[in-house]
C-alpha cells in the first residue's frame, strides 16, 4: 500500500485530509513538527510527503532540504499559505516537486498526489545511469555531473535532463515533457518549460547558438543529442 506522510501542525487541516487519504486507499503517517517528520521519513520510508511550509520547530524549507539528502527520489508536495512567486521559487529550489497554496480543495490535492506518484513510478523506468557527451546522471542518487564536476540542479531541472537523456536523439513533445516533469494537471503556461531549458542549458555549458546537447525541435519540443 502506498504510504503518504503528512507533516502539518494545524489539526483543522490534518484531520480532514488524513480521513480523505485513508478513504482514497492510502496508508497515512502524520507528524505535527518538522523533527517528527524527519524521523518518520527514516522510520516509515513513505512514498510521498505532504509538507507544511510553516512548522512550530523547523522551517518546512529546511525539512525539505534535509529529506532530499536521504530520499532524493521521494515526491514532496508543499502546503502553504505563503503563495507569493518568490516563495514558490524558493520552495521548488529547496527540492519540492509541487506547491499547493492554502486553502486547497481536497479533490485537487488528491489528484496532484496521484499525478506525482505516477511521475515517480515512470522515473523508476529510466535507467539508473545515464551518460551522453560530457554529462553523466545517476537517477537513484539524483546527481548529475559535467566533465566529472557535480552540477547544482533543481528538482525540475534534474527531472528534465534525465527525461531527455533517457532516450538520446528521440524528440519529446512539449506536452510529453510537461506531463512527465510537471504533471498532466499543470495549469501554467508551457513557457516555464522554456525557462527551465534555458537555465539547464546554461548550467551544462550548452548555451551556445545553436545548442549542441539539448536541441529545440521547432513547433514540437526538445531532444538530447549526446
Amino acid at each position: 500500500m502506498t504510504t503518504i506522510l503528512l507533516v502539518e501542525d494545524d489539526e483543522r487541516i490534518s484531520e480532514p485530509l488524513l480521513r480523505v487519504l485513508v478513504t482514497e486507499g492510502f496508508e497515512t503517517v502524520h507528524a505535527a513538527t518538522g523533527n517528527d517528520g524527519l524521523d518518520a521519513v527514516t522510520a516509515r520510508r513513505p512514498d510521498l510527503m505532504l509538507l507544511d511550509l510553516t512548522l512550530p520547530d523547523i522551517d518546512g524549507l529546511d525539512v525539505c532540504r534535509k529529506v532530499r539528502e536521504d530520499r532524493p527520489e521521494m515526491p514532496i508536495i508543499m502546503l502553504t499559505a505563503r503563495a507569493e512567486e518568490m516563495d514558490v521559487i524558493v520552495g521548488l529550489g529547496a527540492g519540492a516537486d509541487d506547491y499547493v497554496p492554502k486553502p486547497f480543495r481536497l479533490a485537487e490535492l488528491v489528484a496532484r498526489i496521484r499525478a506525482r506518484l505516477r511521475i515517480a513510478d515512470a522515473a523508476h523506468q529510466i535507467p539508473r545511469e545515464l551518460s551522453g557527451g560530457p554529462l553523466r546522471v545517476n537517477t537513484e542518487s539524483r546527481r548529475a555531473y559535467l566533465d566529472g564536476d557535480e552540477l547544482e540542479l533543481t528538482s525540475k531541472e534534474f527531472d528534465l535532463l534525465a527525461l531527455l537523456m533517457s532516450k538520446p536523439d528521440a524528440t519529446f513533445t512539449r506536452e510529453q515533457i510537461m506531463s512527465t516533469v510537471w504533471d498532466e494537471n499543470y495549469w501554467g503556461s508551457t513557457r516555464t518549460l522554456d525557462t527551465h531549458v534555458s537555465t539547464l542549458r546554461r548550467k551544462i555549458g550548452d548555451d551556445t547558438d545553436p545548442p549542441s546537447l539539448i536541441v529545440t525541435v521547432r513547433g514540437v519540443g526538445f531532444r538530447f543529442e549526446g
